[in-house]
């Protein structure tokens, strides 16, 4: 997931848990300044760019087993 400021909802983006370096990667290589667009390819193949300078944090994990529902402990 990724946060853009001054947007009211965050991006939510699927890849594959094998793509997870190099996105890791290219938003270090965008928030530091290197490349002025983030560009993140989904399991579908559609690219999406967000400007670095936008960027308020991005949420790299697995969807799988983080989700509850209900009142567990």
């Amino acid at each position: 997931r990724i946060g853009v400021t001054q947007a009211p909802r965050e991006l939510s983006i699927e890849v594959d848990d094998a793509q997870r370096d190099d996105i890791k990667a290219a938003v270090e290589a965008a928030l530091s300044g290197a490349t002025d667009v983030l560009w993140i390819a989904d399991k579908r193949g559609r690219e999406t760019g967000v400007p670095a300078a936008k960027i308020a944090y991005v949420e790299v994990g697995s969807a799988d087993g983080d989700r509850r529902i209900g009142f567990g402990g």
